[in-house]
């Protein structure tokens, strides 16, 4: 796991195609888009095959769509859940029954609502003793997170005490999709390791970064999140300003973007359970 890490990184950062702004934007915009799987499976599509718009497995489109693969189809290698990887075919491979509208247009835009994401965020968040509060503030803040000023506090997560290890502030007079995005922003900040970290089998410690790379990093996983189920947010405007001013990427770690963006997206869709140490 930790090769396949570095061997991210080391493509991101070596590799000119993903150097540049340009191709940084491309590469966020289509991560956004595929929806159907998780951003790093999202990303070794776009390095396979960039144009590709709906994959699955071989077996699933001839059960699903009644289409079959071409003899010259151009099998994608990705990650599959449990197991090691799988072999999936783009709809531009394969042949049959015509489409319905989900595979025709699986890039339309979304509506984008908020359901329980944010609710089920910060209840998932306590478990790594991250207690959130939401104080009136004025329409230019935003929210903060930083460590816990004082030892010896807990919070309760599945009848659990965990020891308060930070402190998220949210503007409680931002309307609710605003406050997720800044939700997102803020965990982004913790779990890329930019705060340190408790267990370093959690998250790493990366707490030497510098100002920009940081944000770039947190801009990048509340782009990823909150795009991915239809809400805009002011991070493609700070990462279309950044784009547009400079032509390389900072020094960041692609796989973090990448797997925390990922783990956002589960701490809003299901309980996850008690940290083990």
């Amino acid at each position: 796991m930790d090769a396949g890490k570095r061997a991210l990184d080391d493509l991101f950062s070596n590799a000119s195609k993903y150097r540049t702004t340009q191709s940084y934007r491309e590469l966020m915009a289509f991560i956004a888009k595929f929806r159907k799987y998780a951003p790093f499976n999202a990303m070794l599509v776009h390095v396979q095959k960039p144009g590709a718009r709906f994959v699955l497995p071989a077996h699933q489109w001839r059960k699903n769509y009644k289409r079959t693969i071409r003899p010259d189809a151009q099998p994608l290698v990705i990650l599959q859940p449990m197991g090691p990887v799988m072999f999936v075919f783009d709809v531009s491979e394969t042949e049959g029954a015509p489409l319905p509208a989900e595979v025709e247009a699986p890039f339309s835009i979304r509506s984008g609502k908020i359901s329980s994401q944010l609710s089920s965020t910060i209840e998932n968040a306590r478990r790594d003793g991250v207690r959130v509060a939401q104080p009136a503030h004025g329409s230019q803040m935003a929210g903060s997170i930083r460590r816990a000023q004082f030892d010896g506090g807990a919070v309760e997560f599945r009848e659990t005490q965990v020891p308060l290890r930070y402190e998220l502030l949210m503007n409680a007079n931002h309307d609710e999709s605003s406050r997720y995005s800044t939700l997102v922003h803020e965990l982004a900040h913790l779990y890329c390791g930019h705060l340190g970290t408790p267990n370093p089998k959690w998250w790493p410690d990366r707490g030497n970064l510098s100002h920009d790379v940081e944000e770039f990093e947190a801009e990048s996983v509340c782009y990823l999140v909150c795009k991915r189920i239809g809400l805009e947010t002011k991070s493609d405007e700070y990462l279309a300003s950044y784009c547009d001013k400079n032509r390389n990427v900072p020094h960041i770690s692609l796989d973090r973007v990448l797997s925390v963006a990922r783990q956002i997206e589960e701490m809003g869709r299901r309980k996850l359970s008690v940290r083990r140490r």
